[in-house]
């Protein structure tokens, strides 16, 4: 039977990424992109968050379902320490639920696409998570609507123009989860080039459970 001392060295990469991604949310990407200035609307955590989408398909991959949802749950636990340490308990809230729903969304889709083409089951399981990820997270933390969940961000729910470029406007918080959304869409990409490179060298066993 599967314990976790099986999945241990995706347990320490989670923790990792985790770990990393809390840090570089608090740097902007100082950048520009056809008149956008990113550092308005992207940290760097936004480019090491989805990391954790390849982390979860390849211990679904190899060890299963179940073994995937601990590896999920053990980054939660140290990534809502630290958000409750590092930010403000509705951003907490919202980092941590986001990264829950995204992440076993992710593992439910993939284990539905695992016997299809190679990459069908990475690329539409992360897809689909960082779109429910994005969603959860930046509602939670910035909707008027969710604030039982602590006092709304006056900046961020301020209008300005779309990505800072746009005729039309909306909340700040819009343009920073689609900003947010198209970096996730683009590691997600790039990270089937590891995926395909490691699938061979990680072959699922037979004894991992399949739910």
């Amino acid at each position: 039977m599967l314990t976790l001392r099986h999945t241990l060295i995706y347990v320490l990469l989670m923790t990792l990424v985790v770990v990393a991604s809390n840090i570089l949310v608090q740097y902007p990407l100082q950048a520009t992109l056809a008149g956008i200035n990113l550092a308005d609307i992207l940290t760097w955590g936004a480019f090491t968050y989805p990391v954790a989408f390849l982390i979860t398909d390849l211990t679904n991959r190899q060890f299963g379902p179940r073994a995937a949802r601990k590896v999920v749950f053990a980054g939660f636990v140290v990534g809502v320490a630290l958000s409750f340490y590092t930010a403000q308990p509705r951003i907490a809230i919202a980092s941590g639920s986001a990264y829950l729903a995204g992440q076993l969304l992710d593992i439910s889709v993939f284990n539905r696409l695992r016997r299809m083409a190679w990459w069908r089951a990475p690329l539409f399981g992360s897809l689909i998570g960082s779109m429910l990820d994005t969603l959860i997270f930046f509602s939670f933390a910035f909707a008027p609507f969710f604030v039982f969940f602590g006092p709304n961000d006056p900046f961020a729910i301020d209008w300005a123009p779309i990505l800072g470029v746009f005729s039309t406007s909306a909340p700040r918080w819009i343009s920073w989860a689609i900003g947010d959304f198209s970096v996730k869409v683009t590691v997600g990409l790039v990270m089937l080039l590891p995926y395909g490179a490691l699938m061979n060298m990680l072959k699922p066993m037979s004894q991992a459970p399949t739910a």
